[in-house]
């Protein structure tokens, strides 16, 4: 059996979002017992990322980390179209995932006690994100 459904998210600058609830909710919706959940964001300016959820700033010291092997701005970058950002955030997307795949077990996630999934904003600008996620099992 397979379930897909799209969610839809607005984040306000470069940030991280906490989506796992959003997406455990699409899981528990499929009826899905034991399969597998793939999420993948639909943009190429932003990621999804597996990380600790209690201490947000791990979250900080990791675009603390990205910030400095992507800096905006950077005057070697050819593409600017939609300001000084946006090249820097399509390397931040590269270096990270656009995609995850978690386990599902007894209709729900099955990650780690200090895991939560991320959607990942590389952009400065309030930007409309899609992400599909699609659960695959019995």
């Amino acid at each position: 059996m397979a379930h897909q459904t799209t969610l839809a998210f607005s984040i306000f600058g470069r940030s991280s979002r906490d989506i796992t609830d959003a997406v455990a909710k699409a899981v528990a919706a499929s009826g899905v017992q034991c399969g597998l959940a793939h999420v993948f964001v639909q943009h190429t300016s932003c990621s999804l990322l597996i990380t600790e959820n209690a201490d947000p700033d791990v979250r900080h010291d990791l675009d603390t980390i990205l910030r400095r092997l992507a800096p905006d701005g950077d005057p070697a970058y050819r593409h600017h179209t939609e300001g000084p950002d946006d090249m820097a955030a399509h390397a931040r997307t590269m270096l990270t995932s656009t995609a995850v795949t978690v386990p599902v077990g007894g209709g729900k996630l099955l990650l780690g006690t200090w895991q939560g999934i991320f959607l990942w904003e590389h952009r400065t600008g309030e930007q409309h994100r899609s992400v599909v996620v699609t659960v695959m099992g019995d």
